[in-house]
């Protein structure tokens, strides 16, 4: 085998490796952050029925398809709530929470909460 070759296969090998390395850091990191997040959304769906689940779910989808950090004006989150009811704190916890204080003082649940948001395509 010539330099050039030789040199060319180190290369390839080199940049494969990284790659792979890269990827690997990667996936870790999203792995951790969606762990989190089916969590805190496990604990604020934990005393709720199915229907209110699946309420919830599909306002969170319609409202910000589940990004943590959507904004709209002055709504902010997975819920798009005022961003003045989260008091500072966007954590994802406090989002979570926060939505089920909001939905059971103003709709009683989240299945009303649904129903009004499928009448005025807001909540």
């Amino acid at each position: 085998m010539n330099n050039v070759t030789k040199s060319f296969i180190k290369f390839t090998v080199i940049a494969f490796t990284s790659l792979l390395i890269l990827f690997a850091i990667n996936f870790a990191k999203n792995d951790v952050h969606a762990d989190a997040s089916v969590n805190w959304q496990r604990v604020a769906e934990k005393n709720l029925s199915k229907k209110n689940i699946a309420a919830r779910r599909w306002i969170s989808f319609h409202e910000s398809t589940n990004r943590y950090y959507a904004r709209n004006g002055v709504c902010y989150g997975k819920f798009q709530l005022d961003i003045s009811y989260l008091h500072g704190d966007k954590s994802k916890k406090n989002q979570e929470l926060t939505a089920n204080r909001y939905v059971a003082s103003r709709y009683g649940s989240w299945v009303n909460a649904k129903k009004f948001w499928q009448r005025h395509h807001w909540y």
